[in-house]
């Protein structure tokens, strides 16, 4: 068990959890760019299941508006359930993989508008239109990839909420979507008993991780950290890419 992987997987998940104690994000999105280099998405993504779930409940609920963000997004929140489950078998099916090659362009994409400080406005009088349609695009490409920031993320930075409303918002878009992630798995045969160390493992140090970034977040520069995450995320989602098209 205690094998080369297994602490990869480890150190994997203590800095993923330390960035989303920094930035409140980036641990799916970390975690599945870094085991995708040693492992097939659908194993990575049942190892993310349970760090992720925690951790984004305990942001979800650390806020003060929850039931109001839940009034505003349930809509968006139920297209990503159903756009998540009309892709199972995305990760497994013939169509696997180009799942890399998707993961990577994501990542990338991501992390480019991150670097640009690109900002998007949606007017509240679009969101009915728009929330649905991001939720189910965003559920798409969590089915193939395992990771859903594109383009929730943009998209509930766009439509004007308070900053804590926001860190609750996203917290709730990537509970939802762990869940509905986890039931593709599942069905995929990707979850099973052998896995529960590992997992317990990836927990254990993804929670240590996060209470260590929230611990020192207010000692660090929070835009030169950012700059740094996304610019090692853009390189991170390019080699992917262009390791699955070669």
């Amino acid at each position: 068990m205690f094998d080369a992987t297994f602490f990869f997987i480890a150190a994997v998940f203590i800095l993923a959890g330390f960035i989303k104690g920094v930035l409140g994000l980036g641990l799916p999105t970390i975690a599945m760019g870094l085991l995708a280099l040693v492992m097939p998405p659908v194993e990575a993504a049942a190892i993310l299941i349970l760090p992720s779930l925690v951790t984004n409940v305990w942001q979800m609920v650390a806020g003060p508006s929850l039931v109001g963000v839940v009034r505003r997004l349930w809509s968006m929140m139920l297209a990503v359930c159903l756009g998540t489950w009309a892709g199972i078998g995305f990760m497994t099916g013939p169509q696997a993989r180009y799942g890399a090659m998707l993961l990577g362009a994501c990542l990338a994409i991501y992390a480019a508008l991150n670097l640009a400080v690109v900002r998007f406005a949606v007017a509240r009088s679009w969101e009915p239109l728009l929330g649905p349609v991001s939720g189910a695009l965003t559920g798409a490409i969590t089915a193939a990839t395992g990771i859903f920031v594109i383009p929730a993320v943009p998209y509930l930075q766009a439509i004007g909420m308070e900053k804590e409303q926001l860190v609750e918002a996203l917290g709730l878009s990537f509970t939802v979507s762990t869940v509905a992630l986890a039931v593709n798995v599942g069905v995929a045969g990707g979850l099973n008993a052998s896995m529960a160390g590992t997992t317990l493992a990836a927990l254990a140090t993804a929670c240590l991780g996060m209470w260590a970034g929230q611990a020192i977040r207010l000692r660090l520069s929070a835009e030169t950290f950012r700059r740094f995450f996304f610019a090692g995320l853009l390189l991170l989602g390019l080699y992917l890419a262009v390791r699955a098209v070669l």
